[in-house]
């Protein structure tokens, strides 16, 4: 059995994230000591793994949760894991698409900048207004 510094330490993860996991489901309730310390198994070092691995792959929580779910039921098909992994694929494209937006629209401020004052600077004035941009890479966070 694992303390709750131990897990952490064999799965990579801070101590506070691992009570926001429990905190909202995704790791089951530990068991306790006698001293009312949280306990965890070798299942809970497993399932903080898979959680963990499915953040660093950019899934969201609530995939992360129908993940799980689906890994907890091995008998059935995989075909909505496929679906999940297929929408965090097109969410990653979506991504590199912005982003891809965005270096080349760095590339060309830097690109047009004079290099004199700032008062003639081609990087500030593009950044005040949107309208200078050679294409649209704002992202909903940034329009929102």
């Amino acid at each position: 059995m694992l303390t709750i510094g131990k897990l952490g330490d064999a799965a990579g993860v801070k101590v506070p994230t691992i009570r926001y996991y429990e905190q909202i489901g995704l790791l089951p309730e530990p068991e306790r000591s006698a001293g009312n310390q949280r306990l965890y198994g070798k299942s809970a070092l497993e399932r903080l793994a898979f959680i963990r691995h499915s953040r660093e792959l950019g899934f969201p929580l609530e995939a992360i949760r129908d993940l799980l779910s689906l890994s907890d039921r091995p008998d059935q098909s995989c075909a909505a894991a496929d679906i999940i992994a297929k929408d965090q694929l097109a969410a990653v494209e979506a991504r590199i698409a912005r982003l891809t937006a965005l270096k080349a629209e760095l590339e060309r401020m830097i690109t047009q900048c004079a290099q004199g004052t700032i008062a003639d600077c081609r990087i500030i004035e593009v950044i005040g207004d949107h309208s200078h941009c050679a294409q649209d890479h704002r992202t909903s966070e940034a329009v929102g």
